[in-house]
């Protein structure tokens, strides 16, 4: 059966964990690996952000339009993870559209534009998109909301519980590292964890 996999990671291309995501990508399309997901997200992957005035507000909805039509999340930590806040800069939850501004995703260098979200809408089945949670966290609390089944690895060879955000604290348990050695001290990526965790055992 074909599952639809959401991957949350911080990918920035210097010090981020891309080097997960590869491998996650590389199980997703050879022909070895029965990890059999067909959809995984990074924030580039949205039309949504090819629009020129694509602001955090836009992300964080198509986060939860993604996260909602998958069967389980999975989230890369790194240790970098816990004080990424890209994303959290909004202040349209306590002041009027005129007296907000962000900027555009990816479009530092024009400066800010106005807030464009004129009414704030409650929001019961999905986490508020203008809100001041990071993208990451974002993207966190809406699996936790929405009931995805929820799958944590470290970008590591052990447990990094230090790594962990404090918003998921009671997800340590579960959390598991990423990397492992085989017999020839080579590293390579968890197969049997993830496979297991999304349940194809």
């Amino acid at each position: 059966m074909r599952k639809r996999v959401y991957i949350s990671a911080d990918y920035s291309p210097s010090d981020g964990d891309r080097d997960v995501i590869e491998v996650l990508h590389t199980w997703g399309n050879d022909n070895l690996h029965k990890v059999d997901y067909v959809d995984t997200a990074e924030v580039v992957s949205g039309s949504v952000s090819k629009d020129p005035d694509c602001r955090p507000c836009d992300l964080k909805k198509e986060f939860n339009r993604q996260i909602n039509a998958s069967s389980s999340v999975i989230f890369v930590i790194g240790d970098k993870t816990a004080t990424r806040t890209a994303g959290s800069r909004c202040e349209r939850t306590q002041k009027s559209p005129l007296e907000c501004a962000c900027t555009p995703y990816k479009q530092n260098v024009n400066g800010q534009k106005t807030c464009k979200v004129y009414l704030t809408i409650p929001m019961v089945d999905n986490v508020p998109f203008i809100n001041t949670f990071s993208y990451l966290q974002h993207e966190f609390e809406q699996a936790k909301k929405s009931g995805k089944n929820i799958i944590i690895v470290y970008n590591s060879l052990i447990k990094r519980s230090s790594w962990l955000p404090a918003y998921m604290n009671d997800y340590e348990s579960v959390a598991e590292p990423f990397w492992i050695t085989d017999s020839m001290g080579k590293r390579s990526g968890n197969y049997s964890f993830l496979k297991k965790a999304l349940g194809y055992e």
